[in-house]
């Protein structure tokens, strides 16, 4: 049986790959090391350089994830330093100021970058939504108390399981699980 790491420190994402990445024949160890990110809106250059520290570190094949908003009204930023933004506005500064106007819209994207030792393999998924106009549903996993994805009326906090369903990281990890059932052929 194949075992990937994944450098994450967050609990909450792990738990979610596990389980979209359980009939892959793959096992999931997490590694938690910490991996000082660069601070730029470019997420591939981001998931590029984190791949490359994380592979450093661990040695054997490894992935890394990084999510990010990017707010309509905002031109498309945070993006990749939605971390920074979210950590000084957190749920509810962060819909005072962005879910209460005419434009709401924003886009969650997910990158996953995959590094086997003899190449990166990138993966992506993405879900457009809105911003709540004010927090709902647990605040214990970032920002999915403020978004909710078009067609619905929850919040990502309010789903429960239904989010690992149609979240944009289920997308990425879904394009990432057939790429490594075609390799394991």
């Amino acid at each position: 049986m194949m075992q990937i790491r994944f450098v994450s420190k967050n609990d909450h994402k792990v738990a979610e790959v596990q389980e979209i990445l359980k009939e892959t024949g793959v096992t999931v160890l997490a590694a938690k090391h910490q991996i000082d990110e660069i601070q730029t809106e470019d997420v591939t250059t981001l998931v590029k350089d984190k791949l490359l520290k994380a592979f450093n570190k661990v040695g054997r094949p490894v992935f890394v994830e990084h999510t990010g908003l990017y707010v309509e009204s905002l031109n498309g930023f945070p993006g990749g330093l939605t971390q920074i933004f979210w950590d000084k506005l957190e749920a509810d500064k962060f819909c005072s100021l962005l879910g209460q106007g005419e434009t709401v819209s924003l886009v969650a994207k997910t990158v996953i970058g995959y590094c086997d030792a003899r190449k990166m393999h990138f993966f992506e998924g993405e879900i457009k939504g809105t911003i709540a106009p004010e927090p709902r549903g647990s605040k214990s996993f970032q920002w999915d108390c403020i978004f909710i994805p078009n067609g619905e009326k929850k919040t990502f906090a309010e789903m429960g399981a239904k989010k690992n369903e149609i979240s944009m990281r289920r997308l990425a990890f879904d394009k990432f699980k057939n790429f490594l059932l075609r390799s394991a052929k």
